[in-house]
């Protein structure tokens, strides 16, 4: 009793008030014109422009910064389905890069979307970490944003008629007649993953004990994070560079998420599928990279309907493999709007390996027992950021068949197989560990 007494009178009692402003408020309208025909007014807060894109809704509470720097948004205008956005502010995205970090502290360098809408955006935030308010890194980034509009009545019709082309209109713009249909642009024509996507190799934790190719389609930072924490010296390529050329440096390949379309991806398919017959060693793929292995393997990729984004998607394991168990229910974090399509009989040396509990879409494909493979690919995010990690251990899983695999070649030959991989064609060897860069 006097203890809490002696804190009640300590603390003041509008301690909320030591949050931080955003800066001057300012009643600038906006719109979000849809090509539908619906139209949603509130207030335009960030960079003062209109822009097109595709209308996606989120329903994750937490990790607005995580979401909105993740390279698979590129080109959506993201729909927050939590009404208050920005309560926490945002942190210095600078990072070390060493043995546990990779140069950002978020997805990627810069915010990916192209705008965001929100029920209410924060005015002051609060956070030890914080340096800013959303407002101003959206405006820093060149990204518009949306408050004040109904996001439950955007969402519900999302759901209704599915992801949707729109216009965020600023400004003066707000006050104009929506566009015409055809004026409406579509990211999905567009090869979005060579914008997301390094233009040339670089290397991450180059004395790791295992050595780890990296497909980039659109990279989060926390699937580089995920493998250098576990010691593994990563060697990021880009999206369509042919790793037949240099597959035997490494102990295994990885394929990561990405935005988009992956019928863009097919080149990547092809050198993949001649990987698949040609080479032995571990291939593990997330989200774009699962679709690619798919494709790869003989399934087709098709367009969902609305897309599944959020942290907490239901995949039921239909087979067991390594730290997964059949017959268990795991929940994930998920972006995106593309899936393999389940066809039976699967190709020969493929199965199933996740479903979605809600949806029944393919959330996991894996080389069979008698393939004599060892490929995963997984539609969610095992590594989050942010999210559960009911299935981060996929990465120790993943990385511990390159070490025994590699481990039985060093029995085999009695030969050296520890030795660092010879850099890529074109890497500069200076830039090993740079920090991660996404395209702006």
């Amino acid at each position: 009793m006097i203890v809490s007494r002696i804190i009640r009178l300590a603390i003041p009692r509008h301690a909320r008030g030591l949050a931080s402003q955003m800066g001057n408020s300012t009643l600038i309208p906006g719109a979000l014109h849809m090509k539908t025909g619906q139209s949603f007014y509130g207030r335009s807060f960030g960079a003062p422009k209109s822009i097109y894109g595709e209308t996606v809704f989120s329903t994750s509470i937490t990790s607005y910064t995580e979401s909105m720097t993740d390279p698979s948004y590129r080109g959506q205008i993201l729909v927050f389905t939590t009404p208050l956005i920005g309560n926490y502010g945002v942190p210095n995205n600078k990072a070390p890069t060493d043995t546990q970090d990779v140069g950002v502290y978020l997805e990627s360098e810069n915010v990916q979307c192209s705008a965001v809408v929100v029920a209410d955006v924060a005015e002051k935030f609060s956070h030890y970490k914080a340096v800013e308010s959303l407002a101003s890194w959206c405006q820093r980034n060149g990204v518009p944003g949306l408050t004040g509009v109904d996001t439950r009545a955007i969402t519900r019709l999302l759901r209704d008629q599915g992801t949707t082309l729109a216009r965020f209109a600023h400004g003066d713009d707000a006050s104009h007649a929506p566009p015409s249909a055809e004026e409406y642009w579509d990211p999905t024509h567009d090869n979005l993953v060579d914008q997301v996507s390094t233009k040339k190799p670089y290397t991450l934790n180059p004395t790791g004990d295992v050595k780890i190719a990296v497909l980039d389609f659109g990279a989060k930072a926390n699937i580089l994070r995920s493998l250098v924490r576990r010691n593994a010296a990563v060697t990021v390529l880009p999206w369509n560079f042919d790793f037949n050329t240099i597959r035997d440096e490494y102990d295994g390949l990885f394929l990561t998420n990405g935005p988009g379309d992956p019928k863009h991806c097919m080149e990547a398919a092809m050198n993949l599928r001649r990987t698949f017959e040609e080479w032995d060693k571990p291939i593990f793929g997330i989200c774009m990279g699962h679709q690619v292995i798919g494709m790869a393997a003989g399934l087709e990729a098709y367009r969902m309907m609305f897309g599944n984004r959020g942290h907490n998607q239901p995949v039921l394991a239909l087979a067991s493999s390594g730290s997964i168990k059949a017959g268990r229910v795991y929940v994930t974090s998920q972006n995106h709007q593309y899936a393999l399509k389940l066809q039976d009989p699967f190709p020969a040396g493929w199965e199933p390996f996740f479903i979605n509990c809600n949806d029944s879409s393919v959330e996991g494909i894996k080389s069979t027992a008698e393939s004599g493979k060892k490929i995963w690919g997984v539609q969610f995010h095992p590594e989050s950021a942010g999210g559960p990690l009911d299935t981060i251990e996929m990465f120790t899983d993943f990385l511990n068949e390159c070490r025994s695999h590699r481990l039985g070649q060093q029995v085999q030959s009695g030969g050296d197989v520890w030795g660092a991989p010879k850099p890529a064609p074109g890497m500069n060897t200076v830039e090993s560990a740079r920090p991660i860069s996404v395209a702006a």
